[in-house]
C-alpha cells in the first residue's frame, strides 16, 4: 500500500467524484481510477460504489478513510519534522480565509510568509459560506488552518487561536436621522432596514444573536460578501449595518454609532482541527498572524 494510493483514495472519498478528486491532486482521472482499482484489488474488495450521481464509500471504504487520513497525517509529520530539523519549513499547507475585514491584509499577509518559507506551498480558498463552511472543510480535512470569526463556544472537533477582538458598530448614513448622535439602544433600530451578510457569516451570526436577545425584530433588505460593499450600500442610503469598528476607519457620507446595550463583540481567530497538533507550518502561520495584527 503507497500514500499515493491513500492520497487519491482520500481525494476521491471527499469529492464524491473522481473527476474533481483528479483535478484535486492534478492529475489525469484515469490515473486516479486505475490508482483506486489497484488499492482495491490489493485490498480484496470494493472501497467505493460507483453510482452515475456520485461515488459512495463502501463499508470497508467507511473503514479505511480515518486510517488513511492517520496515515498521510504521520507523513506530513514526519517530512514536516526532518524539515525543521534541516533549517527549513517544507510541504503544503491548505489555508482558508474569510475576508479578513482589515484585521489582516491577506496577499500581504501571504507574500511575506512566501518571503520568509519559500519551501511551503501555502494552498489558499475563499469561503464561499462564511466561517461555518471554513470550520466544516476543517473537519472534513480539507483545510489545515483557518481564518474564521464568529461568536459563542468554540465548535466540537475544533480549536481556536484567538487574534483579535472588535465591536460591530451601526453604520448609516451622513443625513440619517441618527447620525448626529454617539450612541443608540437597540431597541431604537426597530424597523431599520439593514444590509448585512448571509446566514452563516460570523456578522450576521453576532448581529441575529444581540436582536433575538433583546426582542427586537429586524429586517435584512440587502445581503453582501464584502466589508466596503456594505459600506456603500449604506452611503447610498439603502440601510443601515452593523460592521466591526476595527475595520472602518474613518468611512466617508456615513457615521458611526456604538450599539450600548447589546452584545455586538466580533472575534476573530485561526481554527485548526483538535484531532491533530499544527505542524511547523500552521505553528509559522499563527506565529507571523500575531505579529502582524501587533505591528497593525
Amino acid at each position: 500500500m503507497e500514500l499515493r494510493q491513500l492520497e487519491y483514495f482520500v481525494a476521491v472519498a471527499e469529492e464524491a467524484n473522481f473527476t474533481r478528486a483528479a483535478a484535486r491532486v492534478h492529475v489525469v482521472q484515469s490515473a486516479v481510477s486505475t490508482t483506486i482499482k489497484n488499492l482495491e484489488r490489493e485490498l480484496g474488495t470494493p472501497l467505493l460504489e460507483r453510482t452515475p450521481k456520485r461515488v459512495l464509500l463502501t463499508d470497508a471504504g467507511a473503514a479505511l478513510l480515518p486510517r488513511a487520513h492517520a496515515a498521510l497525517d504521520a507523513a506530513r509529520e514526519a517530512a514536516d519534522a526532518v524539515a525543521e530539523v534541516r533549517g527549513g519549513l517544507s510541504g503544503t499547507l491548505r489555508l482558508g480565509a474569510i475576508a479578513t475585514v482589515g484585521l489582516i491584509d491577506l496577499p500581504v499577509f501571504l507574500g511575506e510568509f512566501h518571503r520568509r518559507h519559500p519551501g511551503v506551498f501555502l494552498q489558499t480558498s475563499a469561503a464561499p459560506s462564511g466561517s461555518q463552511g471554513l470550520i466544516e472543510a476543517l473537519l472534513e480535512r480539507r483545510l489545515d488552518l483557518a481564518f474564521v470569526s464568529g461568536p459563542g463556544p468554540c465548535p466540537i472537533g475544533i480549536t481556536l487561536t484567538d487574534l483579535a477582538t472588535s465591536v460591530l458598530d451601526l453604520v448609516v448614513p451622513a443625513d440619517h436621522p441618527l447620525a448626529k448622535r454617539r450612541s443608540v439602544s437597540i431597541t431604537e433600530l426597530a424597523g431599520l432596514d439593514f444590509v448585512d451578510f448571509p446566514l452563516g457569516y460570523s456578522n450576521r451570526t453576532v448581529a441575529d444573536r444581540a436582536f433575538d436577545a433583546a426582542s427586537v425584530p429586524r429586517r435584512v433588505a440587502i445581503e453582501i460578501t464584502d466589508l466596503t460593499t456594505g459600506v456603500d450600500y449604506v452611503r447610498n442610503g439603502l440601510g443601515v449595518a452593523l460592521l466591526p469598528r476595527v475595520a472602518l476607519g474613518q468611512g466617508r457620507d456615513v457615521a458611526t454609532l456604538t450599539v450600548v446595550d447589546a452584545d455586538l463583540d466580533w472575534q476573530f481567530s485561526l481554527a485548526s482541527p483538535s484531532d491533530r497538533a499544527p505542524g511547523p507550518a500552521a505553528r509559522a502561520v499563527i506565529a507571523m498572524a500575531h505579529e502582524m495584527l501587533r505591528r497593525g
